[in-house]
């Protein structure tokens, strides 16, 4: 199993509308990825490690596929409609990381 996080990092000028994004952004993704997304997970970042510490990122959201190729077959063909819909939740540039889940 793979996990794609996409990883909204936090900014001083950043803004993320977390309502649009669980209620809106996330339907999307999981409309357009269809039975090929076995999972979703939304995480909204908190603080840091300090309690006075910014989180390092505003937002997270995780999808979960069998394999990589899976993933790519899926978003391929929906990348432009899903990366068009950014602009309507977030200023933040993603980082996306695709891992391995061991356990």
């Amino acid at each position: 199993m793979i996990k794609v996080s996409v990883l909204y990092p936090k900014t001083d000028f950043c803004s993320f509308n977390m309502d649009y994004y669980r209620d809106t952004h996330m339907p999307l993704v999981e409309q357009k990825l269809g039975a090929a997304c076995t999972r979703v997970a939304i995480e909204q970042g908190l603080t840091g490690a300090a309690p006075d510490q910014s989180p390092a990122y505003a937002a997270m959201g995780h999808l979960y596929f069998d394999t990589v190729t899976a993933f790519q077959q899926a978003f391929a063909p929906h990348a432009d409609a899903i990366m068009a819909d950014l602009p309507n939740f977030t200023n933040i540039e993603p980082v996306i990381q695709i891992s391995e889940v061991i356990r």
